[in-house]
């Protein structure tokens, strides 16, 4: 199974591929990916039945795969295939296949994204069959919120629609929201469990049931997230207003798969948590509720998608109903109509679909003649219709049998019971009316209404529709296969009353008779339905649920204007006011109510070499306050932190004096770039009160940094893990370096957050100076050729300086044979340095071949992937310092934002290829072979992250060159930069290849 899930997903990254050579018909082959898993299911079926059976005797499991992933936080990749996931999945992949297909016919070859479009519903599909499948709250969340981000992309496709893009987002807020909320519940019930193992949860769920409160809570929250997710009151809004999706999403999302997953996670937890406290009041309240206010709307809308949605709603509270039920006839009923329910919604989303593509619009009062027009088109959408309506002998009248039937025996039970029952005969009359809304606004010859335009509907996309049609009338004649499916469901709730069968016929009893009043009453309804909307126009008008939604969000927009105001004044003095006092005042109040413990025995210091180091930093820091130019200010702060260098190098710690040093010399030189746009002088307007207050909190916070690290080290009770780590780095990293190995190896997921936040500034230095874009590409010679510039224009707009620029660009691209390095040609007198050119050609070279060894003898010797690419990127800023922006050109092909790129690919890769291989996300292997010359090699495999770690750190040092270097020497050499992009371009090249002929 896990192998069906990263095919499907694989196939959604290639999708945008497929559409750009194949059009729309790459569909057909999106919808393969869903056909082959359902065949897949089908083939796995026998086993699926017998093993949930055969596990309530202690017979064999579900068929289950796990694959361990971040066991240190409970996360496990965990998938389950039980009966009540195979039900599910029979609508996403079967379904999911008929929608995929019928794309390839409702959707143009020049319609706008529809790779994008195509992969995001196959990445749905997936989505929700891995969150069907999955048995750990934790995973079963992070596919929750797949289908949830997914979902708003595919509402919003046609984001050139404000109301597309409004729904989107709203939908996106709601089920977020429901998803956080329900998150809390999850990791209580997991804590509470002992494991987050969903059916060892639902095993012992009994002793957790009897916990109280808390559980009873923990449940609530993840309801709320099946509420949310499900559309039900108060937060049903959200769907009808997702209509603005296509309709193909619709039909799949809104219909068979992402509303079901509310309904699932309920069905899910229904067998071990129906009894705790507020399980029954938020079912059947909100779920009732949703029926009737969903159905009652939904006789009062004209388009025939709106008429669909507000059906879906009342479906929707419908099932929440049933499946919250309990017991083996709620079991039964439940999924019996949770199936009905994909086949006929579905149909009839797509039926909605086909009318609105060929008759261009779905105003039922503007449609009139469709049926005779497309009688084909009209069978399908009848059958479907009569299906919602519960009429024999088809699907939904087997399933609302059994629902009848359900109900009935809790009307038996008691007044509540009977309330209950009553409301699902008058929930069911209202389906009846708007089902037969639906055929008659769609289809039928109106009086006084033109006939409509309508074309011949072609097979291929009348074929979707047309199977789930046949699927209801197969299955409403013969339910067996349907019963098979889902009475091993429910045998998991424990009962001394044998689970009722999905059927047909089941007598003459008070279900067929209350299905008789339903027919009868609904066919009245119907009738009666312009009164009924006159009657609805002169109700009270209630405020909405969407429109209390906005206005809450309005709320919070002026809350927020309020708060920003106030505390986002663009001063950096107010900021770090703030900052500071709270990590001064917060920890302090810790440590004074918790009456933390305070070591007694504090050692200064070990040696008299520190005493001194530490003068040397409070020189620095001293001369940093006094300093009155920046540049003084700069460099007595680079005191403090070379003096840190000592002092790591003092305590036995080389690998982090190394790391140290490197940092504080490349942050010396971005200071020292960026100061060329700044005053050279220090001012402040800040009077005596001022500097003291400053003075003040600047000790304070000092001071309680070190009074918590002092009492820390007194709260220690055990022995630190970090004792243990010299031999797990040897015994398991296979390396001797500590500080290395734990960085690539036992930590490497913290490193792996730690590059990508490397990433992610490199990218916003780039943005604050590039702004235009980056421009650190290269380009070639034949773009721009010389002289092909009006110098005329280029001395107006910089002062003849853009034109030396390129001739001294030009006279160094000419010298092409000449050796490297020759900042003769590329720099003002007054800027070259004759020692600094010596010395970058005798170091260049010598540095990048050392970080290459730092690189690969880290992991045994002081150094690794980040100490290799700060002196590799130490080496590019010497040859810039000494050569300028063009010589930096030449020396870094690669683009930043390539080495970034690259790096982090090379690092995901090096964490993901050990699962080929049937290991643990990035776990490590140690290779020993010989190699002739060198001999016996011991590599570790986690060298291929400390690769990626070393290309990051090359590429953020080069973003700072080419942002704080290059591009303020342009703006330097030219002034203002033109607004023309082309003209930009071809003022003052960048590198060599500009104008090398």
């Amino acid at each position: 199974m896990l192998t069906v899930l990263i095919a499907m997903f694989a196939l959604a990254l290639v999708a945008p591929a497929l559409f750009s050579r194949l059009g729309r018909s790459a569909f057909f082959i999106l919808a393969a990916a869903p056909a082959a898993a359902f065949g897949w299911l089908l083939v796995m079926l026998p086993d699926v039945l017998s093993a949930d059976q055969g596990a309530l005797v202690g017979g064999d499991a579900p068929p289950s795969v796990t694959v361990p992933w971040i066991p240190g936080v409970h996360l496990e990749l965990a998938f389950r295939l039980d009966a009540l996931a195979a039900v599910l999945c029979i609508l996403v992949l079967g379904v999911g296949a008929l929608v995929l297909f019928y794309c390839a016919r409702y959707f143009k070859d020049d319609d706008a994204d529809l790779g994008a479009f195509g992969a995001q519903l196959l990445a749905f599909a997936a989505a929700m069959f891995g969150l069907v499948l999955a048995d750990d709250l934790i995973l079963l969340f992070i596919f929750w919120e797949l289908t949830t981000i997914l979902s708003y992309l595919l509402i919003g496709y046609s984001r050139h629609r404000l109301s597309a893009r409004r729904s989107a987002l709203q939908a996106l807020i709601v089920t977020t929201a429901g998803g956080l909320t329900m998150l809390v519940g999850l990791i209580i019930l997991g804590e509470g469990a002992g494991t987050y193992r969903i059916s060892e949860i639902l095993a012992g769920a009994d002793a957790l049931a009897a916990r109280g409160t808390i559980i009873d809570v923990a449940i609530a929250l993840v309801l709320v997230g099946a509420i949310t997710k499900s559309a039900l009151v108060p937060f049903h809004f959200w769907l009808p207003a997702a209509m603005a999706a296509p309709t193909p999403v619709s039909a799949y999302l809104h219909a068979a798969a992402m509303v079901k997953a509310g309904i699932f996670l309920i069905a899910r937890f229904a067998p071990g948590f129906s009894e705790t406290t507020l399980w029954y009041p938020m079912i059947f309240l909100l779920g009732m509720t949703t029926m009737l206010l969903g159905g009652w709307r939904a006789l009062r809308q004209f388009d025939l998608k709106l008429v669909l949605a507000y059906g879906t709603v009342s479906q929707l509270g419908f099932l929440t109903m049933v499946v919250g039920l309990g017991g083996r006839d709620g079991a039964v009923a439940g999924l019996g109509l949770l199936l009905a329910h994909g086949f006929f919604k579905a149909t009839l989303f797509l039926v909605a679909g086909i009318i609105d593509h060929e008759a261009g619009t779905r105003d039922l009062r503007k449609l009139s003649g469709v049926g005779s027009a497309s009688p084909a088109l009209f069978v399908v959408a009848l059958v479907a219709a009569a299906s919602m309506a519960g009429v024999p002998p088809l699907v939904g009248f087997v399933a609302k049998e059994a629902v009848y039937e359900a109900f009935v025996v809790q009307a038996e039970e008691g007044i509540i019971g009977t309330l209950l029952l009553g409301g699902v005969v008058l929930g069911s009359i209202l389906t009846f009316a708007y089902s037969a809304r639906f055929v008659w606004g769609g289809f039928a010859l109106k009086h006084g209404t033109p006939r409509t335009d309508f074309a011949k509907v072609p097979v291929a996309f009348l074929l979707a529709p047309a199977v789930l049609a046949v699927a209801s009338v197969v299955f409403g004649l013969w339910p067996d296969p349907l019963d098979i499916l889902v009475q091993p469901y429910a045998t998991t709730f424990t009962s001394t009353v044998a689970a009722p069968h999905l059927a047909l016929w089941h007598g003459i009893g008070l279900s067929f008779v209350l299905t008789v009043v339903t027919l009868g009453a609904g066919v009245a309804l119907f009738l009666l339905r312009g009164p009924v909307e006159r009657l609805q126009s002169r109700l009270p008008h209630v405020r909405e649920a969407a429109a209390v939604y906005w206005s809450v969000l309005g709320v919070l927009d002026v809350v927020a204007r309020w708060v920003t105001g106030r505390t986002q004044r663009g001063s950096l003095a107010f900021y770090l006011y703030v900052i500071l006092a709270t990590a001064v005042l917060v920890p302090l109040t810790a440590l004074v109510l918790l009456r933390a413990p305070m070591a007694t025995d504090v050692q200064w210091a070990q040696s008299p070499a520190e005493v001194v180091v530490a003068l040397a930093i409070l020189v620095g820091i001293v001369g940093a306050l006094r300093a009155r130019r920046r540049f003084t200010g700069v460099l007595m702060v680079s005191v403090t932190g070379y003096g840190l260098v000592l002092i790591y190098a003092l305590h036995g710690a080389p690998d982090l004096a190394l790391t140290q040093m490197l940092v504080e010399t490349i942050v010396l030189v971005a200071f020292v770039l960026a100061l060329r746009s700044l005053p050279s002088g220090l001012w402040s307007r800040a009077g005596n009160q001022r500097r003291l207050l400053r003075g003040g909190l600047s000790i304070a916070f000092g001071s309680i940094i070190a009074v918590i690290a002092v009492s820390a080290a007194a709260s220690r009770t055990a022995a630190p893990i970090s004792l243990a780590y010299p031999e797990l780095a040897y015994t398991e990293g296979g390396g001797a370096n500590t500080v290395n190995v734990l960085l690539v190896d036992i930590r490497a997921w913290d490193t792996f957050g730690e590059i990508t936040v490397l990433a992610l500034a490199a990218t916003g230095i780039a943005s604050l100076i590039f702004i235009r874009g980056r421009s650190d590409t290269r380009k070639r010679a034949v773009d721009v050729e010389d002289g092909s510039v009006d110098r005329t224009q280029e001395s107006l707009d910089a002062g003849g300086r853009a034109e030396a620029a390129r001739e001294l660009a030009a006279h160094f691209a000419e010298a092409a044979r000449d050796p490297w390095l020759v900042a003769g040609r590329t720099l003002a007198p007054e800027r070259r340095s004759i020692i600094f050119e010596v010395i970058t050609r005798l170091l260049f070279h010598t540095v990048i071949v050392l970080s290459i060894y730092l690189l690969f003898a880290g992991h045994s010797l002081p150094g690794g992937g980040f100490a290799g690419g700060l002196l590799a990127g130490i080496a590019l800023t010497i040859r810039y310092l000494a050569g300028g922006r063009f010589e930096l050109g030449e020396a870094t092909p690669l683009s930043a934002g390539a080495l970034l790129g690259t790096g982090l690919l090379v690092a995901f890769m090096s964490a993901m290829v050990p699962l080929v291989f049937g290991g643990a996300v990035l776990q490590s292997y140690i290779l020993e072979f010989s190699l002739p010359l060198i001999g016996d090699v011991e590599f570790a495999t986690s060298t291929f992250f400390d690769i990626g770690v070393y290309l990051i750190v090359v590429g953020l040092v080069l973003d700072v060159l080419r942002s704080l270097g290059s591009e303020l020497d342009v703006r330097t050499e030219t002034g203002p930069l033109p607004q023309d992009e082309s003209a930009q371009d071809a003022a003052v090249p960048s590198t060599i290849e500009e104008v090398r002929p």
